[in-house]
């Protein structure tokens, strides 16, 4: 048997790595890294064909482009038409003096003198003071597009006081006389004892009478009547105020002469 060869007392043993640090964790694969690979292949692709199409394109004969100009249109003959008249262009005559489309005063009839508005005319504060909310109302106004409204009233002997409105909108979003409308017709409706007639000639216009007075202490009961339609990009309103109930052949009349104006 051959020597045993002993190792010196007090020799060190040789360090032995920690069991976590014995091999390296693999490191993820890089991402892309195929991806690549095609898009370069593609790329190539691309341009090899680009440069195949250029030398076949070479060598063939260009192609005709079409005539720029088109063919003659043949003018009419004759005279051109002429204009519509104020009577029939509706914008034409709205966009003129809106208190030219106002009924005139009847003779005999005395001035109101408790009409809003200076001259004919109502701005949109006095036309919102008309409401028994001006301040809620005012800022609608201004977002409904009001434009302005022109006033016109009398009063007939001690009977009767007339007051007529045309209340006119941009309408560049929405038909706001319509809507207008069709709320002070709402309000009409919900008023007691009230007879409603439709208004010939207007789309939805409506008439009012309301048989019960409005009374006040210390005041003489009054009755009154009201008529609301719509046409175009205005609004018309009518009050008929009296000691007595208002006759439906009065306030339809006047409805009905004031929508043929406009």
């Amino acid at each position: 048997m051959g020597d045993v060869v002993e190792e010196p007392e007090g020799a060190a043993e040789p360090e032995r790595a920690p069991a976590d640090e014995a091999a390296p964790a693999p490191r993820p694969r890089r991402r892309g890294r195929t991806t690549l690979l095609i898009a370069a292949a593609a790329t190539l692709g691309v341009v090899a064909g680009t440069c195949t199409g250029y030398l076949v394109q070479a060598d063939r004969e260009p192609t005709k482009l079409p005539p720029l100009s088109q063919p003659v249109l043949a003018q009419a003959k004759g005279p051109e038409p002429e204009p519509l008249s104020a009577a029939q262009d509706r914008k034409l005559r709205t966009d003129g003096d809106l208190r030219e489309l106002l009924l005139k005063k009847p003779k005999g009839t005395k001035d109101a003198e408790w009409l809003e508005g200076l001259d004919g005319w109502v701005d949109l504060a006095g036309y919102a003071d008309l409401y028994e909310e001006p301040g809620d109302v005012f800022p609608d106004l201004v977002g409904d597009e009001f434009r302005r409204a022109a006033v016109t009233g009398w009063t007939e002997g001690g009977s009767y006081t007339v007051e007529i409105r045309l209340v006119q909108f941009r309408q560049e979003e929405t038909l706001q006389a319509d809507e207008y409308s069709d709320n002070n017709q709402y309000w009409a409706d919900d008023e007691d004892a009230t007879d409603s007639w439709d208004l010939p000639g207007t789309e939805d216009g409506m008439v009012y009478v309301h048989r019960e007075p409005e009374t006040e202490p210390g005041y003489v009961p009054v009755y009154s009547a009201e008529a609301h339609a719509w046409r175009g990009d205005i609004t018309m309103e009518i009050w008929v105020s009296g000691t007595k109930t208002i006759p439906k052949k009065k306030i339809m009349d006047l409805a009905r002469r004031q929508m043929e104006r406009l």
